[in-house]
């Protein structure tokens, strides 16, 4: 069952990561062409800043699913160094649970908002405003289901715990006191 879960995880963590590419190749493009409209032609466009503001709303909240995947929002590798090793369960167990909750806050007040702004359409555009909102609770949607598969893949020990990728040395790389150099700080 386990398996399962983890397996239509990544496929819908690469559908909201390739999303995510999609809009961020829409967002530039459309910039370029607010730029070349306005500078080159003299006549700005009056839709394509709205709708590269969308696209790179859109293109942060689906790309949050991966970042949770792979631990790099809920990181603080400080505390991973201070925290004993027979407590990092426990402490991914506590991250986990308090992105769920900031997570669920985004998706009830996200839903709210995308309802609230429904009638309202873009400026130079006539599409509605609920199109760029509806960013939040589905963005956060793909990173509740990423940030528990996370947490079930290291609790089973199918993944490391702690942050991917971590860039803090392990203790024994540490410089001791006695390894400064004569001038008192280090370069």
């Amino acid at each position: 069952m386990l398996a399962v879960f983890l397996r239509l995880e990544s496929h819908l963590t690469r559908l909201a990561l390739l999303i995510a590419v999609v809009m961020l190749a829409i967002s530039v493009t459309l910039s370029f062409y607010q730029v070349l409209t306005r500078f080159v032609f003299n006549a700005p466009s009056t839709w394509s800043e709205v709708a590269s503001r969308t696209a790179m709303i859109w293109c942060v909240f689906m790309a949050a699913a991966a970042t949770f995947r792979g631990g790099y929002m809920m990181a603080v590798e400080v505390i991973y160094k201070l925290v004993p090793t027979r407590f990092m369960k426990l402490l991914e167990i506590v991250i986990v649970v308090c992105c769920l909750l900031v997570l669920g806050v985004l998706i009830h007040y996200g839903i709210q908002m995308t309802m609230r702004v429904s009638s309202q359409t873009m400026s130079g555009m006539n599409i509605s405003m609920s199109w760029a909102y509806a960013a939040i609770p589905m963005g956060s949607s793909f990173a509740i289901v990423a940030a528990v598969a996370r947490l079930l893949a290291q609790l089973s020990g199918r993944e490391q715990v702690g942050p991917e990728n971590s860039e803090t040395l392990p203790e024994a790389e540490l410089p001791q006191e006695g390894d400064l150099p004569k001038g008192g700080s280090q370069p």
